[in-house]
């Protein structure tokens, strides 16, 4: 039986080809897709015109795609726990092939794939029949947000910075307003962006392109020192979920002492200040991923259905996935891209 799948081909090139559907074992399951999310990583891959595949620099094509969500069409004689019609996100490092989506045989953005040796909580989890689609696929990326957050330890008394209001970033938002943290601040340049972390919860927001941050930062979070006493604001954790060097500049110029920066966005090169990192005894953490959040936020993803709702810019039909990357390619043409399958996406 004939499916479809996307394939990155060449440089800033997807196409959607004919394939065999995939026929699962006895411990898999095949799950029809209707929703998958674009994620940077993605978009980096196809900017790149697909996965390294030697020494020589030439590329290997690949499927994309790594936060998907769908329903279960198929399930093997051995698989347990699952049924047929169970809706599922997918943990795409939870397979023997590769990483979904990320260099692997499988990706996300299939109209079938194949769940190898399939098993609720650790390869698929099961959300209920009333979630919509398109908000279950942000299953993934909210892992990662997730994860920045429970690096960052914060508590409900500490006064925290969110830079970037990109997926990551307002997710990393919710997160902490769910955690209790009691005044949060998002940092970004584009206005409708501050009106969605606004939207999510966010308690003030900053636009550094038109704004003093540092007297913006003062008056939200009111006056401190670093380790010689030199004035800095008063914000305990900052999250860098832009990945810009400005953000690393930013954070050592402003830093009391004992500050936090969480770094879970990709930094590009650049020089880093270590002698004001010293003044201010700033700790640097690193947020890499999701090593056991992948499942843990599905209950509340769930639950908080409408507010992560609010980070879906757009939603493109799969016919126009070269539309989606379009899109996504664009900077400042959207926020959260998710492409969907069928019409109904309830």
């Amino acid at each position: 039986m004939a499916t479809m799948k996307s394939v990155l081909t060449a440089k800033d090139k997807v196409d959607v080809v004919d394939v065999e559907r995939p026929v699962p074992g006895p411990k898999d399951a095949l799950v029809r897709v209707r929703a998958c999310g674009i994620c940077g990583t993605d978009t980096f891959f196809l900017h790149l015109g697909g996965m390294p595949a030697g020494a020589d620099g030439s590329m290997r094509a690949v499927p994309l795609g790594h936060e998907p969500a769908g329903e279960v069409v198929e399930v093997g004689a051995e698989v347990s726990g699952l049924e047929v019609g169970n809706r599922v996100v997918v943990n795409p490092q939870g397979v023997p092939s590769g990483i979904i989506g990320c260099g692997g045989d499988i990706g996300g953005l299939d109209e079938y794939m194949l769940i190898e040796n399939a098993e609720v909580g650790t390869s698929v989890a099961v959300f209920p029949d009333d979630m919509p689609f398109d908000v279950a696929s942000l299953n993934e990326p909210m892992a990662v947000a997730r994860h920045a957050v429970n690096r960052s330890e914060a508590k409900p008394a500490d006064k925290v910075v969110v830079f970037g209001a990109g997926p990551i970033g307002l997710g990393a938002t919710i997160w902490l307003k769910l955690r209790g943290v009691e005044h949060v601040t998002v940092v970004d340049i584009i206005p409708e962006r501050l009106e969605t972390a606004l939207a999510v919860g966010a308690d003030a927001v900053v636009n550094s392109a038109t704004e003093d941050l540092t007297a913006r930062l003062t008056e939200l979070h009111g006056p401190a020192a670093n380790a010689l006493g030199q004035p800095r604001v008063g914000t305990d954790i900052y999250i860098d979920a832009a990945g810009a060097p400005a953000v690393f500049n930013s954070v050592i110029a402003n830093a009391k002492w004992h500050a936090k920066l969480v770094m879970v966005a990709v930094q590009k090169k650049g020089e880093v200040d270590l002698g004001g990192m010293l003044r201010s005894e700033l700790t640097l953490i690193a947020s890499q991923g999701y090593p056991t959040e992948i499942f843990e936020v599905t209950a509340e993803l769930v639950e908080h259905r409408e507010r992560f709702a609010k980070l879906i810019s757009h939603r493109v039909p799969f016919g126009e996935v070269g539309r989606a990357f379009e899109l996504a390619l664009t900077p400042g043409a959207a926020e959260k891209i998710v492409v969907t399958f069928g019409d109904d996406q309830a």
